[in-house]
């Protein structure tokens, strides 16, 4: 079981950050992503939306950003920690650009990337940005190919309905091969058939944890499923959060609980078929007091996991 890092006022969930973290400052992140790194941790990612109805800000907060911009400054900001997204949305950016940004961010990094690509849920963010809300599992499906096609062939070609491109060349590619890991976000058939089809890893949001051996089974049952699944995130305060962020009441993930709550729910999880989580911010006062318990992480739970 691995852990990755939960970095503060990366957004403002009602159902799960703490009033301190929105004094939390780009400077302090930098700090902080340094000592993720030298503590141990595997991973950072990054939360997306590019813009946020006001009708939806009392349970999603108005603070987010770019993944791709955020993934690459924690990634030039260290040296061994991997970088994720969680998640980027996947139709609301067109494909070559989104290749591009993250073959650009391995090479730059030297291999340090994974993405997790979602369709999107909020139908006001597709909305304002001109894509259709109800095409976006055709066009995450195209895009997928799309970008896996840039990233590795000497020749790229590809014509579909969203994208199409012929005749033209396409570098840096991705250090990792055969490209990047990709993961898949989200709970629905649908996407746990986009993850058998395209991803080594599976985030899921919505699926309760015991239900996770046979969604992960109903993955690798699916007939073009690419026999690469091995990765499943799911961290502390998953169960916290539910449809359109609304806020969910479970003991069992609650912030603060003793290392032997903690790494007695890890081990419970890892028998799920969760190969990595992440431990919920407690209720601490100021970022000094977060350095603090991570370090007790990293020094007291990480040892039992690993």
């Amino acid at each position: 079981m691995k852990l990755a890092f939960s970095m503060p006022h990366m957004l403002r969930l009602k159902a799960t950050c703490q009033p301190w973290e929105a004094a939390v400052t780009g400077a302090d992140q930098t700090r902080l992503a340094k000592w993720a790194e030298k503590l141990g941790y595997a991973m950072i990612s990054v939360p997306e939306h590019h813009i946020m109805p006001r009708s939806h800000v009392e349970l999603s907060g108005p603070h987010y950003f770019s993944a791709y911009p955020a993934m690459a400054y924690w990634a030039g900001a260290t040296e061994k920690i991997r970088v994720n997204s969680c998640i980027a949305i996947l139709p609301l950016q067109h494909p070559i650009v989104t290749a591009k940004a993250l073959a650009t961010m391995d090479w730059l990094s030297s291999g340090r990337v994974t993405v997790t690509f979602a369709v999107g849920w909020l139908k006001e963010e597709f909305d304002l940005l001109g894509v259709p809300f109800h095409e976006r599992g055709r066009m995450s499906d195209e895009y997928m190919e799309a970008i896996i096609e840039l990233w590795t062939q000497e020749n790229p070609v590809y014509q579909g309905r969203y994208v199409a491109f012929r005749d033209v060349a396409f570098e840096p590619k991705p250090v990792q091969k055969p490209h990047l890991p990709v993961w898949m976000g989200g709970d629905s058939d649908g996407a746990l058939r986009r993850t058998a089809r395209f991803a080594s890893g599976w985030w899921p949001f919505l699926t309760r944890p015991e239900d996770l051996p046979a969604r992960i089974d109903f993955i690798k049952s699916q007939p073009d499923y690419n026999g690469r699944l091995q990765d499943v995130m799911y961290g502390f305060g998953t169960t916290r959060v539910g449809e359109g962020h609304t806020v969910q009441d479970d003991p069992g993930a609650r912030p603060g609980m003793t290392q032997a709550e903690i790494i007695d729910r890890l081990g419970w999880l890892e028998e799920r078929g969760v190969t990595m989580s992440s431990v919920p911010i407690p209720k601490v006062w100021d970022i000094q007091e977060y350095f603090d318990y991570t370090q007790w992480i990293a020094e007291e739970i990480m040892p039992s996991v690993a």
